[in-house]
């Protein structure tokens, strides 16, 4: 693994900052809120002087414009006053809450918890009582630190899912452009042992001996045709899934111990489905290897293929040492494997062939102690 110092201090500094900017926000907001809570608390106090002079002016005098004009501009507050005498009068709240004692208390003290009410006196005597709770206004900007948490983690979010997104892509490029040189390179020499087969059949060489080499060259090129294939749409032509998984499952059983047993079994003899057939074969023969090693070499692997509406399915069944249950989903992530040598990535190029170029599925459809049974699940093409 590459470690590159400068990146790591450059996503600190971009975390810090980060960090730093949203608390800045939060500290400004915050602020802001306190500001605006001791603007409203003058804006009652003045109208709390102005109710006094209410109560004062049927002995006193008439109202001046400017009382007026205070008690006319106070439409947002929502307040209770209590007067002296224990009359209660509401102001911007509904008018039927007037009319329930019980609910004007329990307003009244969460007012209470709100702010501090404002007693309202003249040299001494006790007049009224103002309790009064925060504005809409004041309310909308209680919560607009939370939406903008809310905000920045799904910015964050996105910019997550859009990095890691270019990261897998990134990546999959790269095991596209390595699978595509190993295919390349693969060629040079492929192209030579022809040419070395043919002279040796010039030689009037054994013919077995010619017979086997040309089917290795064969494999090699089977090989090279499935890399050459990654990261590229595959084309998808009609064949019989039943023939060309038999012919799959033959080549591996004629090249495995004898202390394995294999067994095919088919449910109908001919079926035909949209495959790329060099894909198919190299799925099938990963399960069966897979199979094969979770057995360590001795034991019973069979494929069964079962007909089920519009879709073919296919079971694949080793007699190994089966799969923990919390690992059925994880066995099909790159890089996931159990097994001391191995990259992982058998089972999610399965996936990938099965789900991405073929539209079918793959799962694994039981696994314990006496095996484990994988099915992919394809349409038919009928």
């Amino acid at each position: 693994m590459n470690f590159n110092p400068k990146k790591k201090t450059s996503n600190f500094i971009i975390v810090i900052a980060i960090f730093a900017i949203v608390s800045l926000i939060l500290w400004n907001t915050n602020s802001f809120f306190r500001k605006f809570k001791e603007e409203e608390r003058n804006k009652m106090e003045i109208w709390a002087t102005a109710q006094s002079e209410l109560l004062l002016s049927s002995a006193t005098a008439e109202l001046g414009n400017l009382t007026l004009k205070v008690f006319q501009s106070n439409t947002s507050t929502p307040m209770i006053l209590v007067n002296k005498d224990g009359s209660i009068r509401v102001n911007n709240m509904p008018k039927e809450i007037s009319q329930d004692k019980g609910r004007i208390e329990k307003i009244m003290k969460q007012f209470q918890n709100e702010n501090n009410p404002i007693l309202i006196e003249d040299k001494g005597e006790h007049l009224a009582t103002l309790y009064y709770g925060n504005s809409d206004v004041l309310n909308k900007l209680k919560y607009y630190p939370i939406a903008l948490l809310l905000i920045i983690l799904l910015f964050g979010a996105v910019i997550y899912f859009l990095f890691k997104t270019n990261k897998v892509s990134e990546q999959n490029k790269l095991w596209a452009g390595m699978a595509k040189e190993t295919a390349h390179q693969i060629g040079t020499p492929l192209s030579s042992l022809l040419g070395w087969n043919e002279l040796l059949k010039a030689e009037n060489i054994n013919p077995n001996i010619t017979k086997e080499i040309e089917k290795d060259i064969t494999r090699l090129e089977t090989i090279t045709e499935r890399f050459s294939k990654i990261g590229s749409l595959p084309k998808l032509d009609e064949y019989d899934i039943v023939e060309e998984t038999q012919k799959a499952f033959d080549y591996l059983k004629l090249r495995s111990s004898k202390l394995i047993h294999f067994s095919f079994d088919s449910k109908v003899s001919h079926i035909p489905v949209m495959l790329n057939r060099t894909l198919y074969n190299w799925t099938i023969e990963n399960l069966v290897k897979n199979g094969i090693d979770a057995m360590k070499g001795k034991g019973s692997i069979s494929i069964e293929i079962v007909p089920d509406g519009n879709q073919i399915k296919v079971l694949v069944s080793d007699t190994g040492h089966g799969i923990p249950k919390n690992d059925f989903q994880n066995i099909f992530t790159p890089g996931f494997t159990s097994k001391q040598r191995g990259w992982g990535l058998g089972l999610s190029l399965v996936k990938r062939i099965v789900e991405e170029y073929h539209k079918g599925k793959i799962k694994v459809l039981s696994s314990g102690k006496e095996g484990t049974i994988m099915q992919i699940s394809l349409k038919t093409n009928t």
